[in-house]
């Protein structure tokens, strides 16, 4: 067997999860292809994005950042409330998250923020997850962002 380049492993993960997502919703050969849309049907107008975007029966969350300031367990609830609302909204829940990212403005806070994240219900398997501290959050959000991929 030949040898692929990344470029060509990338190529074919992202025709196999386009595919992924146009079987799952249970689209024959016939079906109309997979759009994208905006799932909860409140686009943002200051802001050039969308909250949610699905995709065949994928739902892609942008990064909600944490407008309250509190202890990092008091913002990763309210983050993780506006994500749940959101995805709710768009017909899906916690527990259908795949995956999941999350940047903290002090990654030596992990294990409190870690502590809140157990207690929701995300099924029997936990989504794959990043977390990572960058350089630096969007001007007011206080502690963490969180952003994330799941199904409906």
């Amino acid at each position: 067997m030949e040898k692929q380049t990344r470029r060509g492993l990338l190529k074919n993960a992202t025709r196999a999860a386009v595919a992924g997502a146009f079987v799952a919703q249970g689209a024959s050969a016939q079906s109309k292809p997979a759009v994208k849309k905006d799932a909860t049907g409140k686009s943002q107008k200051a802001f050039p994005f969308t909250t949610v975007v699905s995709f065949g029966n994928l739902l892609f969350v942008s990064g909600i950042g944490c407008r309250v300031k509190g202890s990092i367990e008091e913002e990763t609830k309210w983050v993780l409330d506006e994500i749940e609302k959101n995805l709710e909204a768009s017909g899906s829940s916690l527990e259908k998250v795949l995956k999941i990212n999350i940047f903290m403005e002090d990654i030596k806070e992990f294990d409190r923020m870690n502590a809140v994240y157990k207690t929701r219900n995300w099924g029997s398997v936990f989504p794959a997850r990043n977390t990572v501290q960058p350089a630096a959050l969007p001007a007011g959000d206080y502690g963490l962002a969180i952003d994330c991929i799941a199904y409906v």
